[in-house]
């Protein structure tokens, strides 16, 4: 039999979220924080809501925000050579907080 090559294939470790986080109801916080053109985001897919949710392959990427579309974001992530445009919804994301451990 072929693998399976869905859109959400490979994601049993990625798309899961700890114990203590499961049984929580959804964070209000972080969908009421308003991000601006040319804010810093990471990319942090919550596996309990499947609309406005981004490919596996940019969990943890850090993107750009470089507009809105309804209620969702457009970002910008660097990929190799390439900036590749992305639509979220803002329970996949969460502010970037640069670490000063350099």
């Amino acid at each position: 039999m072929p693998n399976s090559k869905g859109y959400r294939s490979r994601t049993r470790k990625i798309l899961r979220k700890r114990v203590d986080e499961k049984y929580l109801s959804l964070k209000v916080t972080p969908l009421l924080y308003n991000y601006k053109p040319g804010d810093k985001v990471v990319i942090d897919i919550d596996p309990s809501i499947h609309e406005g949710m981004p490919h596996r392959r940019y969990q943890g990427r850090v993107a750009v925000i470089s507009g809105m579309r309804g209620r969702a974001y457009i970002l910008e992530v660097k990929v190799g050579g390439k900036v590749k445009q992305i639509i979220a919804r803002p329970e996949h994301i969460r502010p970037w907080i640069q670490s000063s451990t350099a």
